[in-house]
């Protein structure tokens, strides 16, 4: 699954006792309702979100991950792959607007030669 949206928070890399670590970021969403959601860079993926900062649009490459805990379900969104995201319109947006021609007048009156075949 993938995302786009804007980094709203970039938090401090989690080191714990067992040799495992993550780091997690928020992005809100583009939406007509906004969202604010967090995902979790595993391990040597925690990298990944270096070259980023707060406000950069971002597309998130994320798997759902779920576990049950004493009866109690819990879910993660753990990202594998960031890109850069465009300030361009996608597919969906509008088209983009052609240049402008060149507003030099023309002088039709003109006796040069032209390569018209008629």
């Amino acid at each position: 699954m993938d995302i786009t949206g804007k980094i709203k928070a970039i938090m401090d890399e989690e080191k714990f006792d067992s040799g495992f670590y993550k780091r997690e970021f928020v992005i809100t969403t583009e939406e007509q309702y906004p969202n604010d959601i967090k995902f979790e860079l595993l391990k040597e993926k925690a990298d990944l979100i270096k070259d980023y900062k707060v406000g950069d649009r971002l597309k998130v490459m994320f798997d759902i991950r779920g576990r049950e805990w004493n009866g109690k379900y819990f879910n993660n969104l753990v990202a594998w792959k960031l890109e850069a995201a465009g300030q361009s319109a996608g597919p969906d947006g509008p088209p983009e607007t052609p240049p402008m021609p060149s507003s030099e007048p023309v002088d039709l009156n003109s006796e040069d030669e032209d390569d018209l075949p008629f």
